[in-house]
Formats: structure tokens, sequence, C-alpha cells
């Protein structure tokens, strides 16, 4: 049974979760304990709304609820994923197991290349290309692959606290939410928001940091019934699990980085185990829209955070997209994003 919502004094709702088990061995249907999960009732739909020029540095996707307030895709959006219907009812679960599901912000569609995310350090937070050295990048297709092989993007209220040394990994985190692989067969759009099953979780270690790989399956796709936990994936995807470990060791190769490590030599770890990395990244989010770490740098602004002392009003939210370039026309792709690379 899906635990109550309680009200608070602000009129933001706290999701409370019965205690985890001791054990990691003990399989969950429902999520570990993730306390004082704070959010406005409305933020169930969101749209996007597009600035600047796609395939250029001043492009953003912002986001927005049902009824045109602006959030941020990292704060506003819920970690759980509520109902559809009203706030009574529980959450959309799959019809084998009576799981929670997460929201998952996509930033990368399946099978493209644009190096798509969060701006963490920009109000609202919009979704934009990122920029190396003054250039735009694109992940390399490092054959057989063409660009990102799931769907990729984020968790929303997780980070992963570059001040805090993971204890599995011995690694600090990366200063960004933590990180989803959707392995559905739908190819989503940037900014869409999606409903996913984790299944279990991948410790990579990029440049000394912590980046855990969250994979999960779009609750939507015909195949989520039957996928439930990593031992699934393997049965029934032969080889997928191993295309992702190569697929995070080596696409850094071509910009002249070295392969990227792992922790556990590269082996998944279970749903369970997921689930208590996910609520450890959700609490370090908490401590950060509180005031309660050093942000370096990351901007908090939100509109429904409880008690956050970085609330701003709707108004406010509305002049940060307006001040941004007009959606105008799409910048040509370069040539050399569809080169292979043997590595």
């Amino acid at each position: 049974m899906r635990a109550p919502l309680l009200r608070s004094s602000l009129g933001c709702l706290a999701t409370l979760f019965g205690a985890s088990p001791a054990s990691r061995g003990v399989r969950r249907t429902a999520a570990a304990a993730l306390p004082h999960l704070c959010y406005s009732r409305k933020a169930m739909h969101y749209q996007t709304e597009e600035r600047g020029h796609p395939n250029s540095a001043d492009y953003r996707i912002y986001f927005k609820t049902s009824d045109g307030k602006y959030i941020s895709p990292f704060h506003d959006i819920p970690l759980v994923a509520e109902s559809e219907q009203n706030d009574d009812v529980p959450a959309k679960k799959p019809k084998s197991e009576r799981k929670v599901l997460y929201n998952m912000v996509v930033e990368v569609p399946r099978w493209s290349n644009a190096k798509m995310e969060i701006a963490t350090k920009e109000p609202l937070n919009p979704i934009k290309q990122d920029v190396k050295k003054g250039k735009l990048r694109y992940v390399a297709n490092v054959f057989p692959h063409k660009g990102y092989i799931w769907n990729y993007g984020a968790l929303p209220q997780t980070w992963e606290d570059p001040n805090q040394k993971d204890k599995e990994t011995n690694c600090c985190g990366d200063n960004d939410p933590i990180d989803v692989c959707d392995i559905g067969t739908q190819v989503c759009s940037p900014g869409q928001v999606i409903q996913v099953k984790v299944l279990g979780i991948l410790a990579m270690i990029d440049e000394g940091e912590t980046d855990w790989k969250v994979i999960a399956i779009n609750a939507d796709d015909p195949d989520a019934e039957k996928l439930n936990c990593i031992e699934d994936v393997r049965k029934s995807r032969p080889g997928h699990l191993e295309a992702t470990v190569e697929w995070f060791r080596k696409y850094k190769v071509p910009d002249g980085k070295p392969e990227n490590q792992f922790g556990f030599k590269g082996e998944f770890k279970d749903e369970d185990f997921a689930v208590e990395i996910i609520k450890s990244t959700h609490e370090h989010w908490r401590a950060l829209v509180h005031k309660q770490t050093d942000a370096g740098g990351i901007e908090c602004k939100n509109l429904s955070c409880c008690e956050s002392p970085f609330r701003f009003s709707a108004d406010e939210a509305r002049a940060i997209v307006q001040s941004a370039p007009a959606l105008g026309s799409a910048h040509p792709v370069p040539s050399e994003v569809d080169k292979w690379h043997f590595v």
C-alpha cells in the first residue's frame, strides 16, 4: 500500500515511505525510505518551450506545468512519479509488480549524438547542449554504435555531491543529477518526462569522479511487465548490458580521453542497491536546496521545494524565459558528427 500523503503548513506534500530492509538481499516492491519529498500538488504533466537556435550554444529547452507555470526540471519535478488521476490514489505501476516508479527527464534520445544536459548552473535549469572549449559537444559514433544507445537522462531531485566521497567507489560525486539509461523501445524526445522502473545500476568512474548510471525501463514500454531486475535484462536481451559497459568505457576515447573505469569490476548492481544510491543522492539534493551544503555554482532557484530559501515567484521564472532568445531556425550539424570511430 502506498504511504499517505501529508500536507505541510506550506501547502506542499511530504511523501513518506516505510524504512528499507536492513539487507540489500531482500527484494523490494517499493522504494526504500525517501523522506521529505516535497513538491507542489499540480506538477504532474509537463510541457516544454524551446528558445534560441537548435544546434547552437543559445538553444534552451525550458519546462512548464500544464497550467503554464515555468519550473526547474532539476528541482520542481518530483523524484517519485505521482498518479495521473488525483492526489489520493496510488501511483501508476507496472501490472507485474507494485513498484514505485520514478520520473526521468530525458535529455538525449536514443541514436542521437548531441550531448544535451540539464543546465545545473543556469536559472530554471533548462536543457542545453554542452559546450567544451567553445565548441558544441557531440558524442562520437564508436563502432558499432550510433550515438547514444538508450534514451539518456536524469532523475530529478537527485545530486551527486562533489564534496561527498562515495563509500562504494571511494570517489566523490560528479556534481550532477544521477544519470538514467532507459532501455525501452520508444525513442523519446529531449525534455520528455517519462515514468521509469529501476532495474539496476552501474558504477562508472569518470576522471576520478563517481558517475552512477541507473538502468531503467519506461513503464509504458511493452517489455516493462517482463523486465523486473537486471537479470531479466541479461536473459531477455543478450549483449545489451555488455554493450552498455563498452559504450561508457570508450565513448570519450575519440576525444583523446582515456577509457573510463568502473566500480565493482564493471558488474551491474541490483535494484535494491540502485534504490539505496537514489535515496542517498536525493538526500544530497535536499541539503543543496535547503542551503545546508556548498552549492558550488549550482543554481537552486525553485518554485515548489518546501522551506527552501531559494524559492522564487512564477513571475520571476517567466521573466527568465522571456529574456532568452526567441526560437529561431536550426543551425547545421557538423558533418564529422556522422563519422565512425574504431577504438
